[in-house]
């Protein structure tokens, strides 16, 4: 099992200069990978459309054929003339880049990603090392043509190092380091307890035993003051040193954000986890929920699918038990004690507490749901 560790680094001005300029290679090689490969595709398809065209037998040695490998060789051969100052950094940077691609074309022929796009500068500019490349030695990190750079912590896990992918986020540098753990992790004591969790608006999670989790929503509270920096920043002239100023406060701002955000899904998700033996969750369509102009937001600041992810892969690690209602279970709208369903006119989204007419039960909407979630997780299935 490969786990990733994300530390921060100290770099030195010069330091931050060398990180800077690894990303601008690395992207430019990812740029001009990508170019090649729809230059020669497009190429080898004109070839085939003449020879099929004039009933011409294909010739397979005249086919470009692109492959990261390839373009990797071809790099090799012209970067000496036509961009020396690859030299100036890691090779890993502009190398990593172009097998990256590759992965990332494998991924849209086999219908798991989108066709790869251009890389933009300012947006996730990284660069990647090799295990041969780096050494760590307590906080400390050792980067070819560079030197020893300091890092905020030590490195917690024990294990063979794979790779390094260092970036800048919020106007910060860190390095994601990947490390192969042979040994298996401890299952968790067994509670024999379980729950089931309805995900809203108004409260994150709503458990089945009546506790409701409410969600910190960090850009909510930060909506005015990121509407302020966006506002200083479109003012000021492109190319300042202004701009730059804005440019920093906005980036740090969107970091923080994001960090309260995970934060808090790290916490609940451990604790579901620890607490639980068996939880059942709603299988929601979130990229479609999102498309709601007025729920957007609100779902995107919830995290509803990095919830999901956390808890899956960390009950698994856990040897916990996670399960699926689908997601067109009428959780909401069918009263827990007795099994009525209701009308879809008869309880619409404003509605939040409702009374059953075949029982008489008085209900809490969300409550309710969680209930009738963790009813069905004998009929559902385990994910994995």
């Amino acid at each position: 099992m490969i786990k990733g560790h994300t530390i921060e680094l100290t770099p030195n001005n010069k330091q931050a200069t060398y990180f800077a300029k690894a990303c601008g290679v690395a992207r430019l090689a990812y740029n001009w990978a990508l170019a090649e490969w729809q230059n020669q595709y497009q190429a080898d398809k004109v070839y085939r459309d003449n020879c099929q065209k004039n009933g011409i037998a294909i010739d397979r040695t005249k086919l470009n054929n692109p492959s990261q490998f390839k373009l990797r060789k071809q790099l090799n051969f012209i970067k000496k003339t036509k961009f020396p100052f690859m030299f100036d950094v890691t090779k890993c940077s502009p190398q990593e880049a172009i097998i990256q691609l590759g992965k990332a074309f494998d991924n849209f022929f086999k219908g798991r990603a989108k066709y790869p796009q251009f890389r933009k500068k300012g947006i996730n500019d990284k660069f990647s090392l090799t295990n041969d490349q780096f050494k760590i030695i307590g906080k400390n990190i050792k980067i070819p043509n560079l030197g020893w750079v300091k890092l905020t912590e030590n490195l917690r896990f024990n294990g063979k190092i794979m790779n390094a992918t260092i970036f800048k986020k919020g106007m910060k540098w860190f390095v994601s380091i990947g490390v192969e753990i042979n040994e298996t992790p401890k299952p968790l004591p067994r509670t024999d307890k379980a729950i089931g969790i309805d995900l809203g608006i108004t409260d994150l999670a709503v458990l089945s035993n009546g506790t409701k989790m409410q969600a910190p929503k960090p850009l909510k509270s930060k909506l005015k003051q990121l509407r302020r920096l966006s506002k200083q920043l479109s003012r000021k002239q492109k190319g300042s040193k202004n701009r730059e100023k804005a440019k920093t406060k906005l980036s740090r701002l969107h970091y923080k954000i994001s960090c309260i955000r995970k934060d808090f899904i790290h916490k609940l998700t451990t604790k579901l986890v620890k607490m639980y033996d068996v939880i059942c969750i709603e299988n929601l369509n979130v990229k479609g929920m999102v498309k709601n102009r007025k729920l957007s937001r609100a779902i995107s600041d919830l995290s509803f699918y990095e919830f999901k992810r956390q808890l899956i892969y960390k009950a698994n690690q856990s040897r916990k038990t996670i399960k699926e209602v689908d997601r067109f279970y009428p959780s909401s709208k069918t009263c827990s004690h007795c099994g009525f369903v209701m009308a879809k006119i008869d309880l619409t989204l404003a509605i939040r507490n409702w009374q059953c007419p075949s029982c008489d039960t008085q209900h809490d909407r969300d409550i309710n749901a969680s209930l009738n979630i963790l009813n069905q997780a004998d009929r559902v299935l385990t994910l994995s």
